[in-house]
């Protein structure tokens, strides 16, 4: 299986709060069966920690390291908000409108994660994904990460 199916990729998603925008990139993640359920709170206790919002409207929360062994493959996740949805402080609002959860066997999320970072570094490429208006796009618009 692939780090990336079109099956882990949602579109035109809206979300009240970062944790919802969390547990929908997890769920998939859970869904693709990349990793199992109990990611999705250490997901929530990375973000707690510590935020996993990357500048350029992009978050890219994954699980802390107590949750290596609830990860069964690599994968990722993508999460189309067009909203946008605040992954700031009370002081600071950081609008993010495209989230990638992702999950990594043994040290491979941090290539995923320098990947995504490099890309997303441009900020005309979070904009073609904001913008996709299918999850075929979205996929060929990440092939470079895989």
């Amino acid at each position: 299986m692939a780090i990336l199916e079109e099956s882990s990729i949602q579109l035109n998603q809206t979300f009240n709060t970062k944790e919802e925008a969390i547990r929908a990139a997890g769920k998939i993640l859970v869904e693709g069966q990349y990793v199992k359920e109990g990611y999705i709170d250490e997901m929530l206790k990375r973000e707690e920690n510590v935020t996993t919002y990357m500048g350029n409207f992009i978050a890219i929360p994954h699980g802390t390291e107590n949750s290596k062994d609830l990860i069964n493959q690599s994968g990722i996740s993508v999460v189309q908000i067009p909203g946008g949805v605040d992954f700031g402080t009370p002081e600071e609002e950081k609008l993010v409108t495209v989230v990638f959860g992702i999950a990594g066997v043994g040290n491979e999320h941090l290539d995923i994660l320098s990947k995504i970072a490099v890309y997303c570094s441009e900020v005309e490429n979070v904009v073609k994904l904001a913008d996709a208006s299918s999850e075929r796009e979205v996929r060929e618009l990440l092939e470079g990460i895989e």
